[in-house]
């Protein structure tokens, strides 16, 4: 059959307009996967072809408020292998597993796993230099040194439980370490090379390195020279009563900011592996509560003083040993009572009869009002985990007793930083802060402060009036009181001690007490506040001003000169007891003679140095009282 022109012209068309679709189809394809969907195929086929060495971020340090380093990092290259690259996996598993002490089976499993990247874990991470050096030497194809780091505490165990510790991969675990670990930790680089489905390097596709962004550095309210006294003090006390613990803080009352913080028993950071976790997950100033003793009384005075409850000077009480509250008799710790004293004196005494009448005076909604305004019974917010809140009667479960023995100190449960908090408010004026550890955050680079932390005043308890009234109280207590222990000759010191009873399973232990002390300096001016409380001490009476007193004494007076506030020439003189050792003022004897020395007497012991007649310098400097006996330093030379 015969077709006619206009019928294969048709046809021609026709096809043609489906070549010309088809092709134009393919072509808006092809530009869509090569102008839209380009990047993306690329990235998925550098995605398989890729393979990554990590680089660590540095950690940030942390620092003390000087700049004292805390927590730093060290070098510590850790194996990577990139399996598919392994030519000879059983001779590379024996070499490595020779190199790296470790099974060869475990060696090989790893490297003939199917994954893109493989660390050795935990063997091959956090090597040394001199390791990691050595397994570069193997010459293994597809064995890798990723540069790596560690933490490391240059002070040990100083600390340890407020900076907490990293692990393996650089991730806090426990302390600040842990809470601040977004910012500390920064974020991984890396380089990353590309190879075929046989691990073979690709020649025309260059490596892509990513830098790592190092972590912020944190500068701590901790002062060092602090600590390191507080840490000593811990030291003697633990060689010298072998408690079941310590605790130990020292804060600025005006700001917040913690001095200084430990606990016993403590540890050493990089060798938590070894710890038990009962030691390092309890952070003893935050997480301990246990009823506070005779320091609470401070807030019972406080209360007192401001509801115009009680006249310290003016008005009397007579103590004869114990007082009846709704038919319990409760006991002052003096058998046969402190007499007639006057509210002064029952403070200076620690009198809980005395004290029992002042909360009986406020009544219960206003004593518990003042409790919870002082920060008891919730966290004190500090950057801190693990933060106890403590316990208190429920409102509608005081009764007469239960009032009676909050207003001394029992029956309540409160954590060492709830006191420190609280005392630091009755005697800085009224102002309650919150206390806190982050004082500055720092750019590593740059030394800039990216961000620097104010204090946060959460409210004003009491007044300035009566806050001062409470300063020259617990003054008293120190220079004539039961605080007599905590006196430093030069230094304004107050405070208050406290003896409490342990309880387990609703029964108080015998002779096993939290002994404590909390004092403030100078107490007409506070710079610092320091509480120090040890848990059941062997060999000693446990009371608070046998055993914590002159810790916390000889803790403020080597503090205040380490922080350079100078004594005063004015403080209570403080009332001698039957034992203790007689001061006497350090005369000045520059200008004097070797002859001037013999014919004067001086019950002193004399370390002399130097040549010549006459003294031209002498250690301590005049009007410094020391103890009869003392060994003083006299330098001698030609006027």
């Amino acid at each position: 059959m015969r077709v006619s022109n206009v019928t294969v012209r048709k046809r021609l068309v026709f096809a043609f307009l489906i070549g010309f679709i088809f092709f134009l189809v393919l072509i808006v394809r092809l530009g869509y996967v090569q102008f839209v969907m380009g990047d993306w195929l690329t990235d998925k086929a550098k995605d398989s072809w890729s393979r990554n060495i990590p680089f660590e971020a540095k950690r940030g340090e942390i620092l003390d408020r000087n700049g004292v380093p805390l927590a730093t990092n060290i070098s510590a290259p850790s194996v990577l292998v990139v399996p598919r690259q392994i030519e000879d996996p059983a001779a590379a598993s024996e070499k490595l597993a020779a190199a790296l002490n470790m099974d060869q089976k475990k060696v090989y499993t790893i490297l003939t796993k199917k994954a893109s990247t493989q660390w050795i874990h935990p063997e091959g991470r956090k090597l040394t230099n001199e390791k990691a050096n050595e397994i570069r030497s193997l010459r293994i194809p597809g064995v890798y040194i990723a540069e790596d780091n560690k933490r490391h505490y240059p002070f040990g165990s100083y600390l340890s439980h407020v900076l907490g510790f990293a692990g393996i991969d650089n991730q806090g675990l426990t302390g600040l370490e842990k809470y601040y670990d977004e910012r500390l930790k920064g974020e991984k680089g890396g380089v990353e090379f590309y190879a075929d489905a046989k691990g073979n390097r690709m020649p025309f596709l260059s490596d892509d390195y990513t830098p790592p962004v190092d972590g912020l550095n944190l500068k701590l309210t901790i002062d060092t020279d602090i600590q390191t006294i507080m840490e000593r003090e811990l030291d003697i006390a633990e060689a010298t009563y072998n408690p079941d613990g310590a605790i130990a803080i020292a804060m600025n009352p005006n700001t917040g900011e913690i001095l200084g913080m430990s606990s016993r028993p403590d540890f050493n950071p990089e060798d938590f592996r070894n710890v038990p976790p009962e030691v390092y997950n309890q952070n003893k100033p935050v997480w301990s509560q246990y009823e506070p003793g005779s320091t609470f009384k401070i807030i019972t005075l406080a209360a007192a003083l401001e509801e115009g409850k009680v006249d310290l000077e003016e008005e009397e009480f007579n103590d004869p040993g114990s007082i009846e509250v709704a038919g319990t008799r409760l006991r002052c710790w003096k058998k046969g009572g402190h007499g007639h004293q006057t509210f002064l004196e029952v403070v200076e005494n620690s009198c809980n009869p005395g004290f029992v009448v002042l909360g009986q005076r406020l009544g219960k909604e206003t004593l518990f009002s003042y409790i919870d305004k002082f920060g008891f019974g919730k966290k004190t917010g500090i950057d801190l985990q693990g933060e106890g809140t403590g316990i208190l009667f429920p409102l509608e479960k005081v009764g007469a007793v239960e009032l009676a023995t909050t207003a001394f100190g029992q029956g309540v449960a409160v954590t060492p930083l709830q006191q420190v908090a609280a005392v630091s408010a009755a005697v800085n004026g009224g102002y309650l802060y919150e206390p806190y550890l982050a004082k500055e955050w720092v750019d590593p680079e740059s030394e800039e402060i990216v961000e620097r932390v104010q204090p946060n005043m959460k409210t004003q308890v009491i007044s300035e009036e009566t806050s001062k009234k409470v300063r020259e109280a617990l003054e008293s207590v120190v220079a004539k009181g039961t605080g007599k222990n905590a006196f430093v000759d030069g230094y304004r010191v107050g405070g208050k001690t406290g003896t409490a009873q342990k309880a387990v399973n609703g029964q108080y232990l015998k002779d096993n007490h939290i002994v404590s002390f909390i004092g403030i300096a100078p107490s007409d001016d506070p710079q610092i506040v320091v509480y120090v409380a040890i848990d059941n001490p062997k060999g000693t009476l446990q009371f608070g001003g046998v055993v914590a007193a002159p810790i916390v004494g000889t803790i403020i007076g080597d503090s205040l000169q380490a922080m350079g506030v100078k004594k005063r020439t004015t403080q209570i003189e403080k009332e001698k007891a039957w034992n203790d050792e007689e001061l006497i003022e350090m005369p000045n004897l520059v200008g004097k003679t070797k002859q001037d020395i013999r014919e004067s007497y001086y019950n002193l012991k004399i370390d002399a140095a130097g040549e010549g007649d006459i003294i031209v310098h002498q250690s301590p400097k005049a009007g410094v009282k020391i103890k009869e006996g003392s060994t003083i330093r006299l330098y001698l030379g030609d006027k």
